[in-house]
């Protein structure tokens, strides 16, 4: 794990934005989209976002996301195709230009959360249909599912909420023909099973995540990201269950710290973000970093210093 001071001497050089004279330029929340002739440029910010809002950088960040998902995309390329074609530089990958679908494919394991989309914020509220899965009552928070659930999700322009919504409704509004979606339903459950299995050897639990499909030439390709701590919640699995008995919360390897600590400051979306301290960044930090580490079973090897200007020197050919 690297050192607290490293930690905070990278805070002053985490990657904000790029502003490059390159292609069609798209920003994401975290990313930064560069479309290229059939290709696209994707760079991963140090940006962390939290209730679809965008809240300060953190030290490394991007370069754990792009790490932890090359690791996972070629780890899964056997289950479905997935995008890439090169990873330039640590935070940067250049993959194949697909055409979204326009629904994130949400898989979830056990029923948790504190944001106005979560499992656990609507059974809490009393809602037993949640996006089409029916739940039972008397669920605890952070309880394992008898079987992980899809609850799809539309996915927002910049700046707007995404919408939990169930198949049903996709099917109604037209937004993805019945065979796609049930390509994109086996294809999110199976990944998940497999994500699942193979971080329980790591002492981890996927909790719940994420996947993004588009389509390239009539085929379903993975896109985006795939099992990061940003779009995946990871638990230590061997401390849950005594954990889960006294009705505490897990130990947490993901930005719901990041969440948590804003919920505890009053904040889950509206109004003005509260000034997040350099020691919460910090100890975010550490968690990506964690992850990464347990996930891949690899040491993390930081780049320290300026990430915007190693990029431009690895980007040279198409900059």
């Amino acid at each position: 794990m690297l050192s607290d001071k490293i930690l905070k001497t990278q805070l002053k050089y985490t990657l904000d934005k790029t502003d490059f004279k390159i292609g069609r330029k798209y920003e994401g929340k975290v990313r930064d989209n560069y479309t290229l002739n059939g290709k696209r440029l994707i760079i991963t910010t140090d940006r962390i976002s939290a209730f679809d809002r965008v809240l300060c950088t953190i030290p490394f960040k991007g370069q754990v996301l792009n790490q932890t998902s090359a690791f996972w995309f070629e780890k899964t390329k056997h289950i479905v195709k997935n995008h890439v074609i090169d990873v330039p530089d640590p935070n940067v990958m250049l993959v194949k230009e697909c055409k979204p679908y326009p629904v994130e494919m949400v898989v979830r394991g056990y029923i948790t959360g504190v944001t106005t989309t979560s499992a656990w914020h609507n059974y809490e509220k009393g809602i037993r249909n949640f996006c089409g899965n029916i739940l039972p009552e008397g669920l605890k928070k952070n309880q394992k599912l008898e079987k992980p659930i899809i609850t799809p999700s539309t996915k927002a322009e910049h700046g707007l909420h995404d919408e939990s919504i169930s198949a049903e409704e996709i099917l109604k509004r037209g937004l993805i023909d019945e065979k796609t979606y049930r390509k994109m339903e086996n294809a999110a459950l199976a990944l998940f099973g497999y994500g699942t299995r193979l971080v329980a050897k790591n002492n981890l639990i996927l909790v719940d995540t994420k996947y993004e499909f588009g389509d390239l030439d009539g085929e379903l390709v993975l896109i985006d990201e795939i099992h990061t701590p940003d779009s995946s919640r990871f638990w230590i699995k061997d401390t849950h269950n005594e954990l889960f008995s006294k009705r505490e919360e897990p130990q947490k390897l993901d930005k719901e710290y990041v969440r948590q600590w804003l919920a505890n400051k009053g904040f889950i979306g509206e109004g003005k973000i509260p000034e997040i301290p350099d020691e919460v960044k910090v100890e975010a930090a550490k968690r990506y970093i964690t992850a990464y580490e347990m996930v891949t079973g690899k040491g993390f090897a930081a780049k320290n210093g300026n990430a915007l200007k190693r990029i431009e020197g690895n980007l040279k050919k198409w900059i």
